[in-house]
């Protein structure tokens, strides 16, 4: 028989209570302060899901996987996101808290469960935002090269990496890579209003980007390009499809702000889903243009849609994209520093990390100090690592997250029917399912390097787990106080 208030399940497997999830206590410097609508929730989404997909991606996909056919390639893995994202939907307009994944896998499935989920999004959120400023700084290395500027080689790139050999001896780092992860932290503290002004102003200006493209792109399309459009075959797409999925999520680093919401229940769904379509709609338009304008064995892999009006004659227009791309793809790293910090600010407010970490800034009512910690681990990531090594930390962490979620959805509708839902998962239970196999399918596709450094990881966490979280949990105490 359940002791009353506590959870149901015991030992690693207790679950953190639906019913009693409620806002905690402003004076007990854990809680977040409410202050995004809807639009600025959507932005939040649009800035994680739009970045490199359609700036360098698109390009790579087209030249080298699926041709013409890479539009059939997004729409391949939008769908199989919104298998997920109706999943993520569904518990955002149950549970307004922060912490995404982890929160709804403690919720449902277990607190090891949400545990192990909750340790690997913080590598991997922590890695996204250190490869996106790799990528980032790449492109401020060709734009000095444009203005004729020469900086110090070790300040251009980590160990290893290439075009950037520094003098025997002395020391290399990325520094600008260092310097972006470190702003985007700054900018995170300075309070969820001002940040999420600062991130909606990017996702305008990347958005406005993309209208350019689509606008002035259109007038230079010629049909002959199209074909053939399956260059590579139907598998050639499909395959595509595998490598461009990584660019159609977001909304899930975009869910863990649920308890910045004003509305969570109302409008988290929502903003899930609105970014997750108006993400699509952009993808889809920009790889028409993209493969109209030249043949697809001339995209360029890094800078498609830069190299493509310039070779149309709109060197200026390239130009003006390449800035704005650069400007536009901060807005990930904000979306994914923000997914990482809440993650583990829900994690320490649960017990299960040091409670240090979840005390909030008494004006800002931000985890400060998990930001900053975050922040200064990715910047250590990207100052040190090549792109290619930080690379390997991402998307096995997100692909077994969206597993947990689409699982947790499932057994929930049928373990509580009962409870409020402000939106529900059509379908049920074939699109959850379709989630889950479509993201096992993916892992298929990673390299065995990657298992091992997340296995790696993985036995870590659990190390930490059973020599702290298991007995700091606030569940754990909780029944030690009910049996005393």
């Amino acid at each position: 028989m359940a002791v009353p208030g506590l959870s149901p399940g015991s030992g690693v497997l207790r679950r953190k209570p639906i019913d009693s999830i409620a806002e905690d206590n402003e004076e007990s410097g854990t809680g977040l302060q409410r202050t995004l609508g809807l639009w600025q929730l959507t932005a939040i989404g649009v800035g994680g899901i739009i970045g490199a997909g359609i700036f360098s991606l698109a390009g790579a996909v087209a030249h080298g996987k699926a041709g013409p056919a890479v539009l059939v390639s997004f729409l391949i893995a939008g769908i199989a996101s919104a298998a997920a994202a109706f999943s993520y939907a569904e518990f955002a307009g149950m549970i307004p808290k922060a912490g995404s994944a982890y929160t709804y896998g403690y919720a449902v499935l277990g607190e090891v469960v949400g545990w192990l989920i909750g340790w690997d999004l913080l590598l991997e959120y922590t890695a996204i935002v250190s490869v996106v400023a790799i990528g980032i700084s790449g492109y401020f290395n060709e734009l000095l090269g444009f203005l004729h500027l020469d900086l110090p080689m070790w300040m251009l790139g980590a160990p290893g990496t290439e075009g950037t050999d520094a003098p025997p001896g002395s020391y290399k780092i990325n520094l600008f890579a260092v310097v972006l992860c470190l702003l985007i932290a700054f900018v995170l503290n300075q309070g969820m209003r001002n940040a999420a002004r600062f991130e909606s102003a990017l996702v305008y200006l990347k958005v406005a980007i993309v209208l350019l493209v689509l606008i002035v792109g259109a007038f230079h399309i010629k049909a002959g390009n199209y074909t053939p459009f399956f260059p590579f075959g139907i598998s050639g797409a499909v395959t595509g499809a595998a490598t461009v999925f990584f660019a159609v999520f977001g909304y899930d680093a975009l869910s863990t702000a649920a308890e910045e919401s004003k509305e969570s229940q109302k409008h988290m769904p929502k903003a899930i889903l609105y970014s997750l379509i108006i993400s699509m709609v952009l993808y889809v338009l920009c790889c028409l243009v993209l493969t109209g304008m030249i043949p697809y064995q001339q995209i360029s892999s890094e800078s498609a849609f830069a190299t493509a009006f310039a070779d149309v004659g709109l060197p200026v227009v390239g130009a003006i994209i390449a800035v704005g791309a650069i400007l536009g793809i901060l807005t990930v790293l904000f979306t994914f520093m923000l997914g990482a910090t809440r993650v583990g600010f829900a994690m320490s407010r649960d017990g299960l990390l040091p409670r240090w970490f979840s005390r909030t800034h008494p004006v800002r009512k931000v985890p400060s100090r998990f930001t900053w910690l975050i922040g200064i681990a990715a910047a250590a990531i990207a100052g040190l690592l090549p792109i290619e090594e930080a690379a390997e930390l991402t998307n096995i962490g997100i692909l077994l997250a969206f597993v947990v979620v689409c699982a947790a959805v499932i057994v929930l509708r049928y373990r509580r029917p009962d409870l409020p839902r402000g939106f529900r998962t059509p379908g049920m239970p074939i699109v959850p399912v379709i989630g889950i196999v479509f993201s096992l399918w993916l892992v298929t596709f990673l390299e065995p390097l990657t298992w091992l450094r997340f296995g790696a990881w993985f036995v870590l966490g659990l190390i930490v787990y059973a020599a702290y979280g298991y007995r700091h949990s606030l569940l754990h105490r909780g029944r030690q106080h009910e049996e005393s």
